[in-house]
């Protein structure tokens, strides 16, 4: 470049007033359509661009478009994230699952083989890095990334006689989640708690008790608070909130409290539903005019639920077992993601990377087993 003063001076008239957002070409990214800015892949070096975006939540909910599970990974419950039989995450995987059109990816984590003894339950720092790593995936395709507590039910248990053990170490897991994440613009999305429930209690799946719903609520606003005491970015982040077990019972419904009525929690419920075609998988066939109306009734009621008190909702997990049933699986996916994306909810498939099970792309060889329902799901958002 020439050094002379008369370049200086044009250069400084044109370019002074933008000299705070300059960034050195190798690090910069394209930005996606509504001139929305992205940050850098590695977004704890750099803290300047990584604002919180001034949109209502039920318009975040709607930009997050399809969304992804990378189920039964970094949320088995061993050390080992290969012990349901799936491999290591790569970059290859979560850049084919952005290059299908999915825009979310939940990253289910379980913390409690990988965080040392009270009071301060530290958790390892090898495996936050490793949890980290897999968000930056999906953060170098321009996706939305969703970081939970998932499989640790084992301590969170919700009674009252467990409560102040489990408070406490919720509040010092969830600032430690937090801090390492801070820097990191609205693109990443905390939730809180993946299905807290009593398990192996008669009321597991049912709502729970009248203790367990308190104890939960309890549970999710100590979260809630820790992830925002942390500061910077996380002090209006957006953070999902589950019901009861994340489930749509009507006492699961009823009794679900928003954290500090904070206007940036966001819903999140699950829906296997009809749950002998979903989940059971004794049911193959789907599809009458009942089916649909049975399906129906059950997002009006999700719907009608949080529409009147403004909240936005995003469904973190559905889909349906494999049964031999291409065509009613097909079906099912396209009514169920149009059905959530006509309410403003944002569907996320539940992928555990079974192919017998809930799989629909095969992580080993990075193909889709079944693309017309990644296709439907995809489609259903645009």
């Amino acid at each position: 470049m020439k050094n002379t003063i008369l370049i200086s001076l044009v250069l400084s008239l044109k370019l002074c007033c933008f000299w705070g957002c300059a960034q050195k070409e190798e690090s910069t990214k394209d930005k996606i359509p509504g001139a929305i800015d992205m940050v850098e892949t590695d977004k704890r070096d750099d803290t300047e661009n990584n604002d919180i975006r001034k949109i209502t939540p039920k318009e975040f909910v709607i930009d997050m478009g399809a969304g992804w599970n990378l189920g039964n990974a970094m949320d088995t419950e061993s050390e080992d994230e290969t012990a349901w039989g799936n491999p290591i995450t790569t970059k290859e995987m979560i850049d084919e699952i952005a290059k299908k059109g999915f825009k979310t990816l939940r990253l289910p984590v379980t913390w409690r083989f990988h965080m040392g003894p009270a009071p301060d339950y530290e958790i390892e720092k090898e495996w936050l890095d490793k949890v980290e790593k897999i968000a930056n995936y999906a953060f170098d395709n321009k996706m939305y990334v969703i970081v939970n507590i998932h499989h640790d039910e084992a301590w969170i248990i919700p009674t009252y006689e467990k409560a102040p053990t489990v408070k406490s170490q919720l509040i010092k897991v969830w600032t430690q989640i937090a801090n390492r994440f801070k820097t990191y613009d609205d693109y990443l999305i905390f939730e809180t708690l993946n299905e807290p429930r009593h398990e192996e209690t008669p009321e597991e799946w049912d709502g729970g008790t009248a203790e367990g719903r308190d104890a939960v609520n309890q549970y999710h606003q100590v979260s809630v608070d820790a992830i925002r005491a942390t500061g910077g970015n996380n002090t209006s982040r957006k953070i999902m909130v589950s019901t009861y077990a994340a489930s749509t019972n009507s006492n699961a419904l009823s009794d679900y409290i928003i954290p500090n009525d904070d206007e940036n929690v966001i819903v999140s419920v699950h829906s296997y539903s009809p749950y002998l075609f979903c989940l059971e998988g004794t049911d193959p066939t789907w599809g009458t005019e009942a089916d649909k109306t049975e399906l129906t009734q059950e997002f009006n009621k999700i719907h009608d639920k949080f529409e009147k008190e403004g909240r936005a909702v995003v469904m973190g997990e559905w889909g349906s077992t494999f049964s031999n049933n291409p065509e009613d699986r097909l079906a099912h996916a396209e009514f169920y993601a149009t059905a959530c994306v006509e309410r403003g909810i944002c569907p996320v498939w539940w992928d555990n990377g079974n192919l017998d099970e809930f799989a629909i792309f095969n992580r080993n060889t990075l193909e889709w087993t079944y693309p017309e329902i990644a296709d439907a799901i995809v489609n259903a958002t645009k």
